[in-house]
Formats: structure tokens, sequence, C-alpha cells
């Protein structure tokens, strides 16, 4: 018993994380992405519920650590997607329907809270907070259609680019957002000069990381070589991030996620296609837990009873952001002289909206938490069962996007 001790905490997480999966395993049956049983699975079994994964577990330098690691190690999901050639080839059209549907999300969104944290006395720039979480789309519930369907068309053409482009935006939007933010609950201890340092050293450290590694990895070492070349990369990436966010920065809190974005793209601009298409199949397992531990780790805190005391919020936030969303790409397709369908039905496909808007709400929380985490609650609250109530709705909606665009082929008899 004594010798299992040491590793009893660390068997709690493992435990978590394996009925997280078979979570998400029961939501698939169902047609639900697997991320929001990890989430409910967090949830139930953090500590506000069953409290398998205590709060001396999350609390813990070890954990905090590896979610550090791994909020980077995440960051190649959307790196990896950030090829130079192939933003230079979607062309006007499309970026400014991005931008008009993000921008427009993230303005009507920040003006509604903002109007209704006015009037009932939370600080408005917790408005913004949430403008910057609403820009994320998750493309893979759509996408997960147009696989299943075999959809076909311009809206099918449009939505897969644009998932891309928009987390570009998104990233952007939100970490300026969020160094505002810090800024305004430290009572501005933090000085102006080091709101450029919170968006711009996590590229420069991941920029610099990354370009070593694509020297390496352009000599094709293996399957092998290529995973340890990775996870040597990112390792280096978030000590060197480490060191600037413990010795040299101490007021701030740099954020990993976008390191690993930064570290990702440079390295997949510098090999060619086919090869960087392998190395993300060989990564993908690595990415895969780290995407679990992450989404467990950020459902884990979650009380249910705060979620299910925050309809009043989490209707205002799921309303605004579809109305954001859709208008935003309506009216952006229409501007840019874009195709009908999609002028009509390329919205409906990017409501969608759970995975990095969850790690958007852990990276704010822990900035919000030192100092507000009266405020921090509103945010896990309204964005947990938004993702949960959201996603519904939005599967049915992309779905029914395609089928209106006509792009869903009908079922061939047998």
């Amino acid at each position: 018993m004594n010798v299992l001790s040491p590793l009893l905490p660390a068997l709690r997480w493992l435990a978590t994380l394996g009925l997280a999966v078979v979570a998400g395993k029961v939501l698939t049956k169902v047609k639900m992405p697997a991320i929001l049983g990890w989430l409910i699975a967090g949830m139930l079994l953090g500590p506000n519920a069953l409290n398998l994964l205590p709060q001396t577990v999350i609390g813990a330098g070890w954990y905090k650590l590896l979610t550090t690691w791994m909020q980077c190690a995440f960051g190649l999901m959307l790196g990896t997607e950030l090829i130079w050639k192939k933003l230079k080839y979607y062309g006007p059209a499309l970026i400014g329907t991005t931008l008009a549907q993000s921008l427009g999300t993230f303005a009507v969104v920040s003006l509604v809270f903002a109007v209704v944290f006015h009037f009932t006395g939370v600080p408005v720039y917790l408005a913004f907070a949430f403008g910057g979480i609403a820009l994320a789309t998750a493309p893979a519930p759509a996408l997960s259609i147009v696989e299943e369907f075999h959809t076909k068309g311009p809206v099918t053409d449009t939505l897969l680019p644009m998932a891309v482009l928009d987390d570009i935006v998104g990233i952007a939007v939100f970490f300026t957002v969020n160094s505002f933010i810090a800024r305004a609950v430290s009572g501005g201890a933090v000085p102006l000069y080091l709101i450029p340092v919170m968006i711009f050293l996590p590229i420069l450290i991941g920029c610099a990381v990354g370009a070593v590694v694509g020297l390496v990895l352009r000599r094709e070492p293996g399957r092998a070589g290529t995973i340890a070349v990775l996870v040597a990369g990112i390792t280096v990436t978030v000590a060197i991030g480490k060191f600037f966010n413990t010795v040299v920065f101490t007021s701030i809190t740099l954020n990993y996620m976008l390191m690993g974005v930064a570290f990702s793209a440079v390295f997949a601009n510098m090999i060619p296609v086919a090869r960087l298409s392998q190395t993300v199949v060989w990564f993908h397992p690595i990415l895969a837990f780290s995407l679990l531990a992450s989404i467990v780790d950020l459902g884990a805190p979650l009380d249910y009873r705060l979620i299910l005391g925050a309809g009043f919020y989490t209707f205002l936030y799921i309303a605004a952001r579809a109305f954001g969303k859709y208008f935003g790409a309506r009216l952006g397709a229409k501007a840019t002289h874009m195709p009908g369908t999609v002028q009509k039905y390329l919205g409906l496909t990017l409501l969608p909206h759970s995975g990095v808007s969850l790690v958007f709400t852990a990276i704010i929380c822990s900035v919000l938490e030192p100092s507000r985490p009266d405020l921090a609650v509103i945010v896990k609250g309204t964005i947990a069962a938004a993702a949960v109530i959201n996603e519904i709705i939005a599967v049915i909606a992309a779905k029914e996007g395609f089928k209106l665009a006509g792009e869903i082929p009908p079922p061939q008899r047998a």
C-alpha cells in the first residue's frame, strides 16, 4: 500500500481519463462529439461531484506542468493547418467572409454582454472575454457531416479552408483581449508595454524552436525519430516559456497553446506537404491524448450546480453567437459575391463551438481566478453549459445547412 501511495494521484488522473474516453464513445453512439463526453466526465469525476480527481491532484505541480505541456502540444492541431501556400490560394473573398463572420460575432456577443453587465453590476470588460471566446469555431462536427454524407458544393468548398482562417482570426482577437483583461484584473499592475509581450513573446518562442525542428524534420528521421523530435521541441518550447514566465516576466501569464501554434506553423511550412501529412498522422495519438487531458482538466473544476444556474447568460451567449455567425457569414459572402447557397447557409455550418473554445475558457479563467474568482465562475458556468447545449443544436443546424444547400446527395437505392 505504501509503495502505491505516491502513484495514487497519477492513477486517479489516468482512471479519470479512461472513464472520459468511455463517456466520449457513448456520446458518439448518439451522433454527438466525443469531446462533450470528456467535458461532462471531467465535471462529474472532479472535486465538485464524485471526487475521483480531487483538488489535491488538480493543484499539484506535476499536474499543472503536464497540462501546460499538453496545451502546447494541442497547438499543433491548428498550427499544422497554417500553410502559407494554402492561405494565398483561398483568395480575398474567403478572407473577407471570414473576417465578417468572425469579427461580427465578436462585436455582437461583446455588445450584448456589455449591455447586460452594465445593468447587473458585472465589470464590462468581461463582455469582451465572451466575445473573444465566441469567435472560435469547432470544424470537427461539420466536417464529420461532410465525410458521413459525402457533401459536395460551394458551401463545402468554402467551409473547409474557412475553418483554418477562422481559427487564425480567433487566436489573434482572443489573445489580444486576454492581454487587456489580464491588465484590468491586476488593477493596472501589468504595464502597458507588457501587453504586446503577452501576445508576441509566445509566438517568437514557438517560431524559434519550430525553425530548428523544421530543419531536423527535413532530414526525414523516420517515425520514431519524428515523434522524438516533436516531443523534444514541445518540451523545449515549454521550458523556455516557463523561464520567461517565472524569471523574466513574473507579473504576466504567457499562453502555451499559442506557443504550440507558432511552433508547428513554422515547421509545417518548412517541409513538403506529403511529409507534413505523414508527420501529423504519426503525432496524432499524442495530440488526441493532449486534447483529451486538456478538456477533462477544464471540466474537472466545474460545479454542475453552477452550470444549472447559468441559464440566462448561457441563453444570451448561444443566441448572440448564432446571430453573429449566421448574419456575419451572410453579409460577408454577399459583399464578396459568393454563390447564393454560401450566402444563405454557410453560417449554419459555423455554429459548432466546443474544442478550442473550451481551451480558451481555461486560459481566460486562469487569468481571472487569482483576483476575480467570481468572474471566472461566470465564464466557466456559461461556456460549459453552452458547449453542451450549443453542440446539440449546432450539429443539427450544420446538417440542415448542407441539406438546404443541396449538397447532401440523395441516398442510393439498393
